[in-house]
């Protein structure tokens, strides 16, 4: 039973840190800067998830491997009047689009709500079978 209740954790804490991802994504969708003020135009990230948690060596459950960078193609606007713009005329922008990161939230949110209901779930059948050995 307290499997199946680290499973559900491990999916609340997966689906957090993708809605996390999905909020840097989400307000660095206009950084063209980085931290030192150079032009490098900010990369979306994606979680990627594996089976099983590394701490423990069990091999049920899920956690969020890595943050890898997303290497879709920035997006490219014809401004030859920015200080930015290539020899060509154009800026690089960011790969993030507001539609698919509203998806992949609503995604991760249905997510979270479904490991709370299996693991409410799954304390409603250990308060059963308690009962019944009292």
């Amino acid at each position: 039973m307290f499997g199946a209740l680290n499973i559900s954790t491990s999916g609340l804490i997966a689906q957090r840190t993708r809605m996390e991802v999905i909020t840097a994504n989400l307000i660095n969708r206009d950084s063209q800067l980085d931290a030192q003020g150079n032009y490098a135009p900010y990369r979306r990230r994606v979680p990627v998830f594996a089976v099983g948690d590394p701490a423990t060596g069990s091999h049920s459950g899920v956690h969020v491997q890595e943050i890898a960078l997303d290497t879709s193609p920035l997006r490219k606007a014809f401004e030859p009047g920015n200080p930015l713009a290539d020899a060509q005329g154009y800026v690089e922008y960011p790969n993030v689009d507001l539609a698919t990161e509203m998806i992949n939230a609503i995604d991760a949110s249905r997510a979270y709500e479904a490991n709370i209901t299996a693991a409410e779930a799954t304390k409603s059948m250990m308060l059963s079978s308690l009962r019944l050995l009292a």
